[in-house]
């Protein structure tokens, strides 16, 4: 067997193992590596720098529509979890406590944060006393811990980064309008970033945060056909302005509680865009948020490897100066074909390969990641033949993925439809549900699929409850999911 093929052979194949393929891919692109602390993994640069690409330009939208970051502390105290029973009961298995610290026996617990929405109500009960003091627009990038029983790098692990943002309104509709403009935010990063196609819509009761009024979601499709809940932005109504005392002064001077909102991504994002667009050959980056954006490879013999090394760092200056994110891989102790596995399997969305002939006639050649194509440019033309290249990757991306969920997304009306396509297929599946609580957990009893949410906009709406078969009041979105 060839050095070469041996490397590809060391991804297992998705259609064996999805989550051995998985686990091989990321491991194997150097994007992480795990620690000696369970169910916690160390971000290598690679990864770190998918996550950089993701914070910088979420950042940027959020300063957009008017939040500012701030950072509160890691700790929280025991009694602010008391102060909204839905909230600790939610969070109460996941929390890990500090109770001792200088060597003495501490006179109240501390939880490693899991969320912030206590410590942040506390706070804004200091800083909230008018409605002149609103709306208070506040985001945090910051690590959270929920102790994991069963954890997967970075869609599910105790330790793990995210943004949270925290709001208070005057009202129920300018709390409610901010909801909906992060969950917008949201959609069309992922969409437009990302390039995964998600579904937007309201979680059941049963799956909303806890604490919140109400709960909604983007839901993105794996390719093993599981769902990652990939964004959330929760109503909260004032529950959590009650229980903390987020009171002001309105404009008729009436003492009012605060209506507040909370939403936040995570590092789960880079595990969803692994497991929609990756391959058998390994990674498959979306241009915006890839950490090296073009490849370049120097080939030809050794005696016209001066030459076009030269070459090649003429070009990687001009692409550099445009704003692209580019590398050369020169080493003469790899051969080529090494070298196109290599960067294949780390997702480098365009390889671009220069040798003494295309030197003679003025040329390159780009390869495409997601296509495999060859196109063979002129030198003068490479920075916007690049630019263009990495905008049609990105398009190809995600119409490639809305085609797989799309052919993978089935319609049923009856749990015994349901419990046998999910035994042949994989996929998302819509259905109608009545509203009982005790029909959504039979589904998720007999077919271990839970409720993702209740579309805006279903491409059919059903007319009868999947279970009990009455008036169905929502068509919503099942799945397995990670």
């Amino acid at each position: 067997m060839s050095k070469d093929k041996q490397f590809v052979s060391e991804i297992t194949p998705q259609g064996e193992d999805f989550s051995r393929w998985y686990i091989d891919v990321i491991k194997k692109a150097e994007l992480m590596d795990y620690s000696p602390v369970r169910g916690c993994i160390v971000f290598r640069p690679d990864g770190y720098e998918i996550w950089e690409h993701i914070k910088d330009e979420l950042d940027r939208r959020f300063k957009e529509t008017g939040h500012r970051n701030a950072y509160f502390p890691l700790f929280i105290p025991e009694s602010f979890f008391q102060k909204e029973k839905e909230h600790v009961e939610g969070f109460n298995p996941e929390l890990p406590w500090v109770t001792e610290a200088g060597g003495e026996i501490l006179e109240e617990r501390l939880a490693i944060r899991p969320t912030s929405e206590t410590m942040i109500g506390h706070m804004y009960s200091k800083w909230i006393h008018s409605y002149r003091d609103l709306p208070v627009l506040i985001n945090q990038w910051a690590n959270v811990v929920r102790w994991e029983k069963r954890t997967l790098p970075f869609l599910r692990t105790s330790e793990f980064l995210w943004q949270e943002g925290h709001t208070a309104h005057e009202n129920e509709g300018e709390a409610r309008e901010e909801t909906m403009r992060m969950l917008e935010t949201y959609r069309s990063f992922v969409e437009d970033y990302l390039a995964i196609p998600v579904i937007s819509g309201e979680k059941t009761p049963s799956e909303r945060f806890a604490g919140a009024v109400d709960t909604y979601s983007i839901e993105a499709m794996m390719k093993d056909g599981r769902a990652v809940q990939a964004g959330t932005s929760h109503y909260l109504g004032n529950k959590f302005a009650v229980a903390f005392d987020i009171k002001f002064l309105d404009r008729d001077n009436q003492l009012q509680f605060a209506h507040t909102t909370s939403w936040g991504v995570s590092t789960r994002l880079i595990g969803s865009l692994i497991m929609v667009h990756g391959d058998d050959r390994g990674l498959v980056l979306p241009p915006k948020v890839a950490p090296t954006q073009v490849i370049m490879i120097p080939i030809g013999p050794p005696k016209t490897r001066d030459a076009v090394i030269a070459r090649v760092d003429e070009l990687y200056g001009e692409l550099k100066k445009a704003g692209v994110r580019v590398r050369v891989d020169d080493r003469s102790d790899m051969s080529p074909g090494w070298k196109f596995n290599e960067y294949e399997m780390r997702g480098v969305p365009i390889r671009l390969e220069l040798g003494p002939r295309d030197m003679e006639n003025g040329v390159c050649v780009l390869v495409s990641r997601v296509s495999g194509e060859k196109r063979v440019v002129n030198q003068s033309d490479l920075t916007d033949e690049i630019q263009s290249m990495l905008e049609e990757i990105h398009r190809d991306m995600f119409e490639k993925a809305k085609s797989f969920r799309e052919e993978n997304t089935h319609a049923v009306d009856t749990l015994d439809e349901m419990k046998a396509l999910l035994d042949q297929k994989r996929g998302f599946v819509t259905a109608g549900w009545c509203g009982s609580a005790a029909c959504e957990k039979q589904v998720k009893e007999e077919t271990s699929a839970t409720s993702r949410n209740i579309p805006f906009e279903p491409a059919e709406r059903k007319a009868t409850c999947l279970v009990c078969g009455e008036k169905a009041e929502h068509t919503v979105v099942f799945a397995r999911a990670y």
